[in-house]
């Protein structure tokens, strides 16, 4: 088997094919005039015939330049479709959420992994709540709080809204819970030290438990979903979050009261960063998102 003509010999001849001129393919190719001559003649010794005519007014391609022409030019073609796809599909989007999210954000990412294998995204947790584009290098970020003012692209996804949830059969149990002062009959489980969410939704509701200070606190909301949908107890969770524990009945909410505290979440990217695989991940999330407010 005969050994392959080198590459770039091959895009030498094509660009010289398309030029018909040594100088004119010497200045496309930011080399010499000599060096355009040298790899034609060395391609023409591999293959063993003329690909040009030299003429005093220039150049022709022989009979067998012809034929080499469009083949040369479908490779060319192929590797530049390939290097295109293979780029596009290891481009990995790079987000950045708080762990207060998670129950909604992770079942979406596997969703869009699902339909979207191409375009993977990689996942950092954190327990902040922000993000710097400056210092910190993310593609897109779930940030929870008021409202970005900072000049990012801003897509809200949903607002905070607080509820009890527990599990299903603490409703039916040896302590029922039909009434909010039956709460204090239960161990309430606080999302955070300061028991602030608990706080809230009690004033919201009137309501005043002597024990709800003794419950049990934990460092993130999704390990007081868990400890609740296990029956330990009643956690405060955020309504617009844990619609995948309500349909699958993990979880249940007691009382309709939901009090809005401010607070959203949002999904941001930096100013300028328009990337198509991240702009279709956007509007997904989004409509992910809609469907959750429209419940």
């Amino acid at each position: 088997m005969k050994r392959l003509p080198p590459l770039p010999a091959l895009h030498t001849f094509l660009v010289t094919a398309q030029c018909c001129n040594f100088t004119r393919a010497a200045q496309q190719l930011h080399i010499t005039q000599g060096a355009v001559s040298r790899q034609i003649a060395g391609l023409e010794e591999h293959l063993g015939y003329a690909l040009f005519l030299r003429q005093a007014r220039g150049l022709s391609l022989t009979r067998e330049g012809q034929d080499w022409l469009p083949r040369v030019q479908q490779v060319f073609a192929l590797i530049e479709e390939g290097v295109q796809h293979v780029g596009a599909r290891s481009t990995t989007l790079q987000l950045k959420a708080p762990t207060c999210v998670m129950r909604w954000l992770l079942p979406r990412l596997m969703e869009w992994q699902a339909l979207r294998p191409d375009v993977p995204v990689e996942l950092t947790t954190t327990v902040q709540h922000g993000v710097d584009f400056r210092r910190e290098v993310f593609d897109a970020a779930v940030v929870y709080g008021a409202a970005p003012n900072h000049g990012l692209h801003t897509l809200k996804l949903f607002d905070e809204q607080l509820t009890p949830v527990c599990a299903p059969h603490l409703l039916s149990g040896e302590l029922p819970i039909t009434q909010l002062a039956d709460l204090d009959q239960h161990m309430l489980l606080h999302p955070t030290r300061d028991h602030h969410d608990w706080n809230v939704w009690l004033n919201a509701a009137g309501a005043n438990l002597p024990r709800h200070s003794k419950g049990q606190h934990f460092e993130t909301l999704d390990m007081a979903m868990s400890m609740a949908s296990q029956g330990t107890g009643v956690a405060i969770g955020d309504w617009s979050l844990i619609g995948d524990d309500l349909k699958s009945g993990r979880l249940v909410t007691p009382f309709p009261l939901k009090v809005r505290t401010g607070q959203a979440y949002y999904l941001v990217r930096p100013q300028g960063s328009n990337a198509p695989t991240l702009l279709e991940l956007f509007d997904w999330l989004g409509v992910q998102a809609q469907g959750r407010r429209d419940q």
